[in-house]
């Protein structure tokens, strides 16, 4: 079975957030790390090999010191890495980002495709529908419990009214959620065994994004808190600033 785990490179969640030229942020402190629900996404491409053999591809859209992100990858147990080297990825849209995977995967040919349900910098959950409608291929997003046969599979996914189970023909598009898997350690075998393996990088599709950021911003400061008195007698004043100031009641 041909499997193909796509990952994305964010930053860590302690990154500080500046903006730069007012319509960008400035990454140059940023440390980069692979989105929590790719992992998950690795992890269950990896566990599909062990129960049907074939080949592990993790994709990726980023710079070449993605490398990083794809190599701890390979050292929990994928086979290759590509690299869709873009000195722009960070401001690809969905449809951009979707275009150039599913052009990629076009000629991987896989028989099915993992991603994380949501990116963890933006949260657009957007990109491995578009890929599947691109490709023609069946999708399930959110899958939390995955069956999969030689051409053919059942995935259960969560909703905001309970569990849904969804059939479905292969190739296909699985976005993974919490609680699929717990995705595994590398251990110092499988680093050093990653060092070997090929990663390739290769020339990403060009791609118009139909989004551009106008003007960025960062929040403004959180006022400081205040007293309103101690004991019951503070009750009334305390419920009179969350009534006419904080208007949360």
């Amino acid at each position: 079975m041909k499997i193909v785990a796509c990952i994305k490179r964010v930053p860590t969640t302690d990154a500080q957030t500046r903006v730069s030229g007012g319509s960008a942020l400035d990454t140059g402190s940023f440390q980069y790390m692979t989105s929590f629900y790719d992992e998950i996404a690795v992890e269950e491409a990896i566990r599909t090999r062990e129960a049907h053999e074939g080949e592990v591809t993790v994709l990726t859209i980023g710079p070449s010191e993605a490398s990083k992100e794809l190599r701890e990858c390979i050292a929990k147990g994928a086979d290759r890495g590509i690299i869709l080297t873009d000195a722009e990825w960070s401001e690809r849209d969905c449809l951009a980002t979707a275009r150039a995977l599913a052009a990629q995967l076009r000629e991987l040919e896989p028989d099915v495709v993992f991603m994380g349900k949501v990116a963890t910098d933006r949260d657009n959950a957007a990109v491995g529908p578009m890929v599947a409608t691109m490709l023609g291929w069946a999708c399930v997003t959110n899958v939390v419990e995955l069956t999969l046969a030689e051409d053919a599979g059942s995935a259960k996914r969560e909703t905001e009214h309970g569990i849904e189970t969804h059939e479905f023909s292969l190739p296909a598009v699985l976005t993974c959620d919490k609680g699929l898997n717990e995705p595994r350690y590398a251990g110092l075998k499988g680093i050093m065994a990653a060092k070997k393996k090929p990663l390739d990088e290769l020339a990403c599709e060009a791609a118009d994004s139909q989004v551009s950021v106008r003007e960025l911003t960062l929040p403004a400061a959180r006022a400081e808190g205040r007293i309103v008195g101690e004991g019951v007698e503070a009750v009334p004043a305390l419920i009179d600033a969350l009534r006419n100031e904080a208007q949360v009641l």
